[in-house]
């Protein structure tokens, strides 16, 4: 026989998704995304559910809070970590459709968090309430204890910072799919001439090792310097590693796998005929979600 759900938990149910689709966008962790949603939850059932208008709202609102919170105390953490630091990847097996069209400016894309992480916590709350989740200026006002107009200008310089450091590029799926597996096979092959001519002149490769894996501690500028680092990475054990395609984060990634031990999932921002950027995470920490099989 089957419980009967509780009416309070019922409406809490309803708005998981969301609630850790916004925790996982503020942290970047989906333990730390999980943690705030259960939280949240303990709270509902601790609030006088009679007295709330909205429990989507309310749910919203303390989680959002909950997660402003947590950033605040992560920032000193992330500023102290070893060399970059990444979201942990979000990683799928099935691809998507090959004639989906793949926004490369993705609301969830590695590329975007990384870019958030040099907001300040009401900032990318803000920002992804509305950009992400279409959240009306009233409700952000209200979660974030300020004005309308305050929160409109907010908003205004989060979307300009973050433009500037990453103008909407929209490619199809298929176009990605097929740079990014053409980058494997010069990358296996130490075919450094092909690696240069897929990165864009400009283009940036961020690792993230955490201490706990080899990766460059900086950032790698430049196409030649892209190809000439990777190369160098790979040379002596390319022909060990199996490239597979996977998507992370909504997008087209590789996963780099050793046997059955993956040691690193890749992302890529890409116009469809170059890579601008590249992110790997290779910190085991991030990757004990992962399951390639």
């Amino acid at each position: 026989m089957t419980a009967t759900m509780d009416p309070d938990t019922a409406r809490f149910e309803e708005n998981r998704g969301k609630l850790w689709r916004i925790a996982y966008r503020m942290l970047g962790s989906q333990d730390e995304a999980e943690d705030a949603v259960q939280d949240t939850y303990l709270r509902w059932h601790r609030a006088d559910t009679r007295r709330v208008r909205s429990p989507q709202a309310w749910l919203v609102t303390t989680v959002t809070r909950l997660c402003i919170d947590r950033l605040r105390k992560l920032r000193a953490e992330r500023e102290a970590y070893t060399g970059p630091w990444l979201p942990e990847p979000l990683v799928e097996v099935t691809a998507a459709a090959a004639d989906e069209p793949a926004e490369l400016a993705s609301d969830l894309s590695v590329a975007l968090l990384a870019i958030l992480e040099r907001l300040a916590p009401e900032e990318r709350a803000a920002f992804l309430l509305r950009e992400v989740f279409d959240t009306g200026y009233d409700d952000i006002a209200v979660i974030l204890g300020k004005s309308e107009a305050a929160c409109r200008k907010i908003v205004s310089r989060a979307a300009r910072r973050v433009r500037e450091k990453r103008p909407r590029v929209e490619v199809n799926r298929a176009a990605a799919e097929h740079l990014i597996s053409t980058f494997a096979q010069a990358l296996k092959a130490q075919d450094q001439d092909t690696l240069l001519g897929l990165f864009a002149e400009e283009a940036t490769w961020t690792s993230d090792g955490g201490g706990k894996a080899r990766a460059a501690l900086k950032v790698v500028h430049g196409a030649d310097r892209i190809a000439r680092f990777l190369t160098g990475v790979y040379r002596k054990g390319a022909h060990l590693v199996d490239f597979r395609p996977v998507t992370v984060n909504g997008e087209p990634g590789l996963a780099a796998v050793v046997g059955e031990q993956v040691f690193s999932i890749m992302s890529f921002r890409t116009d469809g005929r170059r890579i601008l950027d590249a992110y790997a995470v290779l910190n085991p920490d991030k990757l004990q979600h992962v399951q390639i099989s």
